[in-house]
């Protein structure tokens, strides 16, 4: 499965599924089905953001093959990419 996080942009093409918020992204994650793309915003409306997507992989495992952020926050870009890249082999641009 291809998980397109973002709470208003749509993912490229139908392929991926989307979740809206953390929580719905978690509660795939958790699921236990193979997510082999991640591509993450960074900001997804009010308080909620895609770093407890990023935790819970770096705590529990489970990363994707190919990670991509594309947010439009630098600050948000910079911490996401610091993590995965801490946690992981890299993250694609």
């Amino acid at each position: 499965m291809k998980l397109f996080v973002d709470a208003f942009r749509d993912p490229p093409d139908m392929t991926w599924t989307v979740a809206r918020t953390s929580a719905a992204a978690l509660e795939i994650l958790r699921s236990g089905v193979l997510v082999t793309d991640l591509s993450l915003d960074h900001d997804l409306g009010g308080e909620d953001t895609s770093r407890p997507v990023v935790l819970y992989l770096a705590e529990y495992g489970g990363r994707p093959a190919v990670v991509r952020v594309h947010s439009a926050n630098p600050v948000g870009v910079e911490w996401l990419t610091s993590m995965v890249e801490r946690y992981g082999p890299g993250i694609s641009r």
